[in-house]
């Protein structure tokens, strides 16, 4: 049992969402570079990832395994965009909106 996850609605709404969190760390100050900026590129990358690394899986259960794990991801992901709201005065609202309809 493996899907094809370039033909999952999941995969390709979290790879805009990741181009979008790569122009939003675009314009956080330079020395965030080893801080919020590195960590929203991660998280922001790991939920596409683990949702295409799931949908190779034999088993339905290792699938919702990584799917879960997407799912922590895009948790992490909006604490950070909270935090670069409250340091930096960034409107997060409409990319908190593409994560909570993720989730």
């Amino acid at each position: 049992m493996t899907h094809n996850f370039r033909e999952l609605n999941i995969w390709k709404n979290s790879i805009e969402l990741t181009k979008e969190i790569y122009l939003l760390s675009n314009i956080l100050p330079d020395d965030e570079k080893y801080g919020l900026k590195s960590q929203i590129r991660r998280c922001s990358s790991s939920i596409p990832s683990n949702i295409a690394e799931g949908s190779g899986r034999s088993t339905i259960k290792d699938f919702q395994n990584f799917l879960n794990i997407s799912l922590g991801s895009s948790y992490e992901l909006e604490t950070q965009l909270v935090l670069i709201n409250l340091l930096f005065g960034i409107n997060i609202d409409e990319i908190v909106l593409k994560i909570n309809e993720l989730q």
